[in-house]
């Protein structure tokens, strides 16, 4: 029985009343071979970037290939549910898990461009089917009671991925030949972490759910909500933390103050997302029912985080005469932009199971995606344009109308 009445347009799926069987073994597993794999993805990015800035590659060469991770996550995700459909959702782990492995193989048998090319847009595809499934497995798994706490700790977990993989490359150097043995050494550990995931029971929509392309426009449909807060999430966590230096560097900051407003923002994120869980599951379960249901309270918070990212865009117009502002702003853009997702993911995990908690996970992820990268490539032609006008008014069209739409479905929640 699901926690909630289905809202209009729902696909109809409930959530059981109790996690599956082994369902602390399974968490157990996709935490740690995500941690394993992630941090050595993290790894590989700088340190394949740095090696070809290193053989003389043009900045706007080495660019495109950071990209090409990115398309592999992109191109894969509408396709998730499909392949998982077709593979089961264990099967389809491991296999996120070992094409990793084998594509960083070939990094040390070839210095062809193309072929790199090529194998980082496999490995940016495994790691976003790696990214779609344990994702929904994490809030399927997740005791209901516990789901914003389970997935609040795994997304704040992901996150250090993004500070530890860099971390241990700048430990062993770019140019060490032992670190991309290294990188390959961790993606194996998250292999055979992943070989200890127990069997999953067969979802009871594996046969009957739409997949691919039209499951994902079905979950978008059913789910409007989900693909603005994703955006607006993707935005201002992922995205704008790319350009963080470049606009400290446009208030007049130093080169070490403007890139540590990237750790501002990561600060944030890393600190605000396991809190938002629990304040989620704290007041789901009041005995009283005084914030509403448990959807009422997921609404009321992705409400509260749309407000904060709003209030910190609009002090963008001060921090040019206040430079210290921009530390605080970042912060809150990287921790409300990093809880949009969080509360999101619990959300659709608390009502949706099996492939349609997939395709509705992948819209999440796409939407997120999409933020995250349209961020840096608009905000740096603003930065470069119109500083001091077209820079905020971005941030405010963004900012704003997702604060709308989640202040109308509260209002009507």
């Amino acid at each position: 029985m699901s926690e909630h009445p289905l809202p209009p347009g729902h696909s109809g799926t409930a959530l059981p009343a109790a996690p599956p069987p082994h369902a602390r073994l399974g968490l157990w597993a996709i935490f740690g071979s995500t941690f394993f794999e992630l941090v050595g993805y993290f790894m590989l990015l700088p340190l394949l970037l740095l090696r070809l800035k290193g053989a003389d590659v043009s900045t706007t060469l080495a660019g495109l290939f950071a990209a090409s991770g990115w398309v592999g996550v992109f191109v894969i995700t509408p396709f998730a549910s499909a392949i998982t459909q077709r593979l089961g959702r264990r099967p389809t782990l491991w296999l996120a898990a070992a094409v990793p492995v084998v594509s960083t193989t070939g990094f040390l048998f070839t210095d062809w461009l193309p072929a790199w090319f090529v194998l980082d847009f496999i490995a940016g595809a495994a790691s976003g089917l790696r990214w779609v499934l344990a994702e929904a497995v994490v809030a399927e798994f997740a005791p209901p009671q516990q789901r914003g706490r389970m997935v609040g700790l795994f997304e704040t977990m992901v996150g250090t991925t993004f500070v530890i993989g860099p971390a241990l490359l700048a430990w062993v150097g770019p140019q060490n030949p032992v670190a991309l043995w290294l990188v390959l050494g961790s993606l194996a550990i998250g292999l055979v972490w992943s070989l200890l995931i127990p069997p999953l029971p067969s979802a009871a929509d594996a046969h009957s759910a739409r997949v691919g392309l039209h499951g994902v426009w079905h979950a978008l449909r059913a789910h409007p909500l989900i693909m603005t807060v994703g955006f607006v999430g993707g935005f201002f966590e992922s995205g704008l933390t790319s350009i963080l230096p470049l606009y400290g560097l446009s208030l007049g900051l130093g080169v070490t103050a403007a890139t540590l407003l990237v750790s501002a923002s990561g600060l944030g994120s890393a600190l605000m997302m396991l809190p938002a869980g629990l304040l989620a599951d704290r007041m789901s379960a009041h005995p009283r029912r005084r914030f509403g249901d448990a959807h009422t309270v997921r609404l009321r918070l992705l409400h509260g985080c749309a407000v904060i990212t709003l209030l910190a865009t609009l002090v963008i117009p001060f921090v040019a005469q206040t430079p210290w502002l921009a530390a605080p702003v970042a912060f809150l853009w990287g921790g409300a932009g990093g809880c949009l997702y969080t509360l999101a993911m619990i959300d659709i995990g608390s009502r949706e199971e099996g492939i349609t908690l997939v395709n509705s996970t992948a819209v999440l992820v796409l939407s997120y995606t999409l933020g995250g990268v349209l961020a840096p490539a608009l905000g740096a032609a603003m930065l470069d344009w119109a500083p001091v006008l077209g820079f905020p008014a971005l941030l405010l069209a963004v900012a704003g109308p997702g604060w709308w739409l989640l202040r109308r479905a509260h209002r009507a929640g």
